[in-house]
């Protein structure tokens, strides 16, 4: 058997922290660098196939010390002289979005080439938390092809509906037969690769609410696990460790890390996950009413992990797209299907307005006059508003965050004329909250939930996320 516990990367942060059990860290350590763990583990780097070669990737005996970059780290950037590495990533209803969202979204700034594929008879897909994701393609058009990598999201029924998928059965199975890679994250390596008998002889990891469905002698508490070929993760909250580390075994380490930047999970202090001036209370006497605005461009692991965690706690909230489309593309390729217009949307009263990043969809949002009108109109009758990644950018042009604290994206921070917050992940001024957006917009999340219902339900939520999250 050979597994591996991933342990901390030079560019996760502590928020992110993967648990290593059962050894105990103290706050200041230097540990190898996760391409040591998986060459220990026998996972080949990445390297074009020879043409006459089989499609089975073989793995050496001996460890291999350094991960080479065999793959252009954007898609635009692909050399057509060396294929790019190909990803399945199936969703059904009841699938986790947060998850699906963001293993698609990161391993396609990696430079995969990432399928979604439906298990349903439509492309359409509600997701567990009542996002709407459209599938690229149907699972029966992936039934011949050869992937580098399968990867399963959890949520349920969403597992169940995977597990009961049989083209998707044969598919991931040959792929185990052949020794490729695959993993599984939350419910499903539990409901679906452990049912399929993917799981013999593999120490596996998956989401606390289904550790007693493995067995006991293979199960194993750390956030992330690679036991030879399969590699599973435990929730929401560890996603982007999970697809960080699958972007790691087909690209190597120094694109992992380049990505994880990218993505803004460099280490940081604790305590500036979030600051806080001018505080006020956030009191509603009914449950509280959010508009998320969204349009082509938008960043989809921000409107999606906003939309899903708001929704754990109990948050009635509107996705509305500005565009004369319901259905927008997002910035990785994403097409997400909103509640409703905006036009429609504007008929209503919102407690919060938060506008998602995305260069192009922050521009998009801008140049929505309907969007200004209820912006001006919610700062005007002081209710809450707020932004993230890059379109806080929006609400300074629109004059709505004057004499206010903020931060940004660190791309256009600087944009930013009003008294700035940098390093800082979230942005609280009275009625105004901002974030950095991507890794950083869980916390964003959580702090909405926090203002909202107090630290215990924000607690509750991050605890069913996966999330670190302080006691007190």
């Amino acid at each position: 058997m050979e597994s591996v516990s991933v342990t901390v990367s030079s560019f996760i942060s502590p928020s992110f922290a993967l648990n290593v059990c059962p050894l105990k860290l103290s706050p200041v350590f230097s540990l190898p660098s996760f391409s040591s763990f998986v060459s220990n583990a026998s996972v080949a780097a990445a390297s074009p196939q020879p043409k006459n070669s089989a499609p089975t990737r073989r793995r050496s005996s001996k460890p291999t010390k350094n991960l080479t970059l065999t793959t252009p780290t954007t898609p635009e950037a692909t050399n057509s002289a060396v294929p790019p590495k190909k990803v399945l990533v199936p969703v059904g209803f009841g699938t986790e979005e947060m998850e699906a969202v963001i293993i698609v979204d990161v391993l396609r700034r990696a430079g995969a080439q990432v399928t979604m594929a439906s298990v349903e008879p439509q492309l359409e897909v509600e997701a567990s938390s009542g996002t709407r994701l459209v599938a690229d393609t149907s699972i029966s058009n992936c039934s011949h092809q050869v992937f580098d990598l399968i990867a399963l999201p959890g949520g349920m029924p969403g597992s169940v509906r995977l597990r009961d998928c049989e083209i998707l059965k044969k598919i991931t199975s040959k792929q185990a037969e052949e020794k490729r890679l695959y993993g599984a994250i939350c419910a499903a390596p539990a409901v679906t690769l452990l049912p399929w008998g993917l799981l013999r002889r593999k120490q596996i990891t998956c989401h606390p609410a289904f550790t007693d469905k493995l067995p006991t002698f293979w199960a194993v508490k750390s956030n992330i696990h690679v036991s030879g070929e399969v590699t599973t993760s435990r929730g929401p909250g560890t996603s982007f460790e999970f697809a960080l580390c699958l972007v790691e075994q087909l690209f190597g380490e120094s694109v992992a890390k380049e990505i994880g930047e990218l993505l803004l999970m460099h280490n940081a202090d604790d305590s500036l996950k979030k600051e806080e001036f001018n505080e006020v209370e956030w009191f509603f006497d009914c449950m509280p009413r959010v508009l998320i605005p969204i349009a082509n461009g938008s960043e989809e692991i921000e409107i999606v992990t906003i939309v899903d965690i708001l929704r754990r706690a109990k948050v009635d909230v509107v996705v509305a797209s500005v565009e004369r489309s319901t259905q927008i593309v997002a910035s990785q390729g994403i097409k997400i299907i909103a509640d409703k217009s905006i036009s429609d949307a504007a008929e209503s009263v919102y407690d919060l307005i938060i506008l998602p990043g995305g260069v192009a969809g922050a521009e998009r949002l801008q140049k929505s006059r309907i969007l200004k009108k209820l912006l001006k109109e919610q700062k005007v009758a002081g209710r809450i508003y707020g932004a993230v990644c890059s379109s806080p950018i929006v609400l300074h042009k629109h004059g709505l965050l004057k004499a206010k604290k903020a931060t940004a994206h660190p791309s256009v921070i600087g944009k930013l004329t009003n008294e700035v917050v940098n390093g800082t992940k979230v942005v609280v001024d009275g009625k105004v909250i901002t974030s950095r957006g991507l890794a950083n917009v869980i916390d964003f999340a959580l702090a909405i939930v926090s203002k909202f219902f107090g630290h215990a339900r924000t607690r509750s939520v991050a605890e069913g996320l996966v999330f670190e999250y302080p006691r007190s």
